[in-house]
């Protein structure tokens, strides 16, 4: 069994006006995924599979994948608009990818083991590797239902150069009760921080309260409930030309529905990434203490 880190690198960076996930930080010109793939080989994956698009494959081998093969295996899955299941087409005039559930859905076929699913623009700190590999390869492989993710408090990962989505949850205990994703989070002019619903309503949402990162773990089985839920989302959003499947979605839909446990697991580690490119200078500071 080979633990796998699932890098999610398919994004188009639109608020950042670029490849992020390509982008230098660190002081040997490293990318904030060069620090993730260190931090997640150290803890004990021995796998990375990243979801890339194939319009920029060449110069995503050249700028990360070469450089991890040197330390662990590595493969490659597309994500691509056309990639839908049977009796679905894209709807004339998409141009965006259909989201983090189908990006992940994309490396149906390249992962075979326990795996974690994470941004590729976003450094998540050594000690949240080595505390979710250790729950991984607890778990039960035939059971879908187990899942687990690590959170983070939602005022460490906020943006000042601009708004934010982020995956709200609320926990009982340590297990994951609901999680939401909400659009347009920032702190607004009288200090509070709100952000916008599934249900398209600008809400509240506490400082201290715990989100998801996009840093999930799951095992294979999943990628049964993934298809089952996309075909649903198909069904329902698929004529839409910028509706997206959020992962966070699918795993409040499989809670409520009494078909899945989440464990949150809590971690001493640092959180942060680039949205917008005035993020650049502050994490390239972060990124010096870790050199």
């Amino acid at each position: 069994m080979k633990p796998t880190l699932l890098v999610l690198a398919a994004g188009m960076g639109s608020r950042y006006g670029g490849l992020k996930q390509l982008d230098p930080m660190g002081p040997q010109g490293e990318t904030l995924l060069d620090y993730s793939l260190r931090d997640a080989r150290e803890a004990g994956f021995e796998k990375a599979v990243f979801v890339i698009r194939r319009d920029f494959e060449e110069a995503f081998r050249q700028g990360v994948g070469d450089k991890a093969a040197a330390f662990m295996e590595v493969d490659y899955a597309f994500q691509a608009l056309d990639d839908l299941p049977a009796g679905f087409s894209v709807p004339e005039g998409r141009v965006k990818p259909w989201g983090t559930a189908h990006a992940i859905r994309a490396a149906r076929d390249a992962v075979s083991d326990p795996f974690i699913a994470i941004n590729a623009d976003d450094y998540y700190g050594a000690d949240a590797y080595a505390r979710i590999l250790k729950h991984l390869l607890a778990l039960d492989l035939a059971d879908a239902s187990e899942l687990c993710m690590v959170g983070y408090p939602l005022k460490n990962t906020l943006s000042p150069h601009g708004s934010v989505n982020r995956g709200v949850c609320r926990l009982d205990g340590e297990l994951l009760r609901t999680v939401e994703e909400h659009t347009d989070i920032c702190a607004e002019s009288d200090g509070k921080v709100r952000g916008v619903n599934l249900a398209g309503e600008r809400v509240e949402i506490p400082e201290e309260a715990p989100v998801s990162m996009n840093f999930w773990g799951f095992i294979p089985a999943v990628f049964d409930v993934l298809e089952e839920h996309f075909t649903a989302f198909l069904k329902a959003h698929g004529t839409e030309l910028k509706s997206e499947c959020y992962i966070p979605t699918v795993v409040d839909d499989l809670i409520r529905a009494g078909r899945a446990r989440c464990t949150v697991l809590p971690t001493s580690g640092e959180w942060f990434g680039v949205t917008y490119p005035a993020d650049k200078p502050r994490v390239q500071q972060r990124l010096l203490a870790l050199a």
